[in-house]
This record gives C-alpha cells, structure tokens and sequence, in this order.
C-alpha cells in the first residue's frame, strides 16, 4: 500500500512544482507584456528618433540605477515580511556625511577654482566607507528595534525616517552639501564603463545579480522564503529568524549608502529633499513586479520590470512634453491593481 501510494504522491509532487513553475512564468510574462507595451506605445507615439535610441535608453537606465538598487534589496526584505520606509531617510543622511567629509580631506571647496585638490584619492575612498558605514549603521539601528524591541517595523522604520532625516538637516545646517571634487563626478557619476555603459547602471547591475544569486541559488534565500512564508515555522526548523531579520535591515541600509554615493557622485551634491519617496517608490516597484507585501513570494525579475515600468513612463511622458505628475497617477493604479490582484492569489490559495 505505501509503495503503490509513493508513485502517486511523486507525480502530484511533481504537477505541483511545474503547475508553480507555470504560475510563475505567466506572471513574469504578464508583468513583462506591460513594460514591453509601454515601449512600443511610446515608440510609436514620440517623435521619430527620440525614444528608441541609444542615448534616450541609456537614459532610461541612468536614472532607474539608483531606484534599481533599493528595490532589490527592499525585495529580499519583503518576501522575508520586513519592511523599511527609512531607505531614502538613510540615504539622505549617508550623502551629508560622505559630501563632509570628501569635501573637507580634499580641500574641494578651494580646489574647485585651481584644481589642486588635496589627497584626492583618499577622500574618495574614505568617503566610501562612509557612506557604507552609515547605511549600514542606520539599518543595524532599524534591526535592533524590530528584532530585539520587538516593535512592528512600520512603525519603527517609520520613526528611524524622521531621526535620520532630522539628523542630516541639523549635520548640513538646514542646506545642501555642496563641493563634490569634480573628478570623481567625471570619473564615476557621470564616467562610463567600456566607453558607453554609466557606471551608476553597473553598480546597480552587480548588486541585483547578486542578490537575484543569493535569493535563487542559495541556502539564505530558502530561508528567507521560509521566514516570509512562516516565521514561527521557520524557527522551529531551526533557522535563526532573528539573526537572518537583523542581517537584512543592515543589508538595505548598506544599499541606501550606496545611492548616496552614486547619488552625490551624478549631481556633486547633497539634497536634503531628494529620496523622499525612495522608500515608496521602491516598496511599489517590488509589489507591480509581483513580490507580496505579505511576505513568501517574489521574484527579482519582476522587481527589475517593476522599476523599469515608472521609469519608462516617466521618460516617454518628458519626450511628449506631458506633466511628468502624470507619472505617479498611472503608477498608482497599477500598484494598487497588483496589490488586489495579489490578495485574490492568496485567498485562492487559502479555499484549497
């Protein structure tokens, strides 16, 4: 009776997985079928030779790196069921303590008239580890709070925004940070790699593929979907729920330092009201793209397509001279149809 009953249960097993594998690729194609629409919408609509070009899509992809960067990250958080608003708070923060203190070891402030900078190099690479160190600080802060204080992480990210953005207001005295050395914006912000791909896309490139790695590859993104799908069960198997949560707060901050850097590097200065709404940008290209603000379920390709929707319509809408605010009412809508879309999954998957 149970020989006979294991080949059956195999080959349910097994109708399971490529029935999962079936979901999963219809949605990746779904999902895709909306950006590759906007592309030939605009294609079609923009003036000739505006749109489809190489400049214009290298464009496109210059100003989704940073989003790019937060977004993959903030995946990984949420299929763990995390959640940080602070990102674009830490960000911000970061770029007034790296701009400080790049400015001040390179004398930028006077070099910028003679070019004669002061240890260049060493500024640069100090302020990289700034701007790191604190990300990675802030989400240590963030970590703390939730795992060990146990307070929700709404509210606790909700509260760090406030504290960190605070903070960089009273480190630049109410104003932006300015002096940037001007070759490390010609050299990284605005420098390219192989003559044609900006270096800000190919930061943004290796952190996704390495997470994308990480989430499909390896024994942490198991456990990260476990944690996402059952935290109590998840623990009781043994996994460390609250180490792997500390560790993926810090992870995001650590993300966040890393757009302050490209971000003072491509505009040689830190903004005070720039990333304002990094985190709910990144928190709806992450759900359009398919990952569940419950935690369990996502995937980074549809992050990617995620990110790329906004920042198509975006650059289609600046061609066609429309009111790029327009941008964040079609994005709207199509967060909100994949958050409904996203509770009817789960409620069919709940009635079997």
């Amino acid at each position: 009776m149970d020989s006979a009953s294991r080949p059956d249960s195999t080959r349910s097993g097994v109708r399971g997985l490529f029935a999962k594998m079936s979901q999963e690729r219809r949605e990746d194609i779904s999902i895709g079928s909306v950006l590759l629409v906007l592309v030939v919408v605009f294609a079609f609509i923009t003036p000739t030779g505006t749109f489809l070009t190489f400049e214009n899509l290298k464009n496109v992809f210059l100003n989704a790196s940073t989003l790019m960067v937060l977004a993959a990250g903030v995946t990984v958080l949420l299929i763990a069921g995390g959640l940080d608003l602070s990102i674009g708070s830490i960000a911000v923060f970061s770029s007034v303590a790296t701009a400080k203190v790049v400015g001040s070891m390179s004398g930028a402030e006077a070099a910028i008239a003679n070019g004669n900078y002061e240890h260049l190099g060493i500024a640069i690479a100090v302020g990289v580890v700034v701007a790191l160190l604190s990300g990675a600080a802030w989400g240590a802060i963030n970590g703390l709070i939730i795992v060990r204080l146990g307070i929700p992480s709404f509210i606790a990210t909700l509260a760090t925004l406030g504290i960190a953005l605070g903070l960089a207001q009273v480190l630049a005295d109410g104003v932006n940070v300015a002096n940037i050395p001007i070759p490390l914006q010609e050299g990284f912000g605005l420098g390219e790699a192989f003559g044609f791909l900006p270096w800000p896309v190919v930061v943004a490139a290796v952190v996704t593929g390495i997470l994308w790695t990480v989430l499909a590859k390896t024994r942490f993104g198991l456990r990260n979907y476990a944690i996402g799908s059952n935290a109590e069960s998840a623990r009781r198997a043994g996994i460390n729920v609250s180490r792997h949560m500390f560790l993926l707060y810090v992870m995001v901050g650590v993300l966040a330092g890393t757009v302050a850097m490209i971000d003072i590097s491509r505009f040689g200065v830190a903004s005070l009201s720039a990333h304002s709404q990094d985190a709910l940008a990144a928190i709806a290209a992450c759900v359009i793209g398919g990952t569940s603000l419950f935690g369990g379920r996502g995937r980074m390709f549809g992050t990617i397509i995620g990110v790329f929707i906004p920042a198509v319509l975006l650059n289609g809408f600046v061609i066609m001279q429309i009111d790029p605010f327009w941008q964040n009412v079609a994005v709207g809508i199509v967060l909100l149809s994949a958050v409904y879309v996203d509770q009817l999954r789960r409620k069919t998957n709940t009635s079997y």
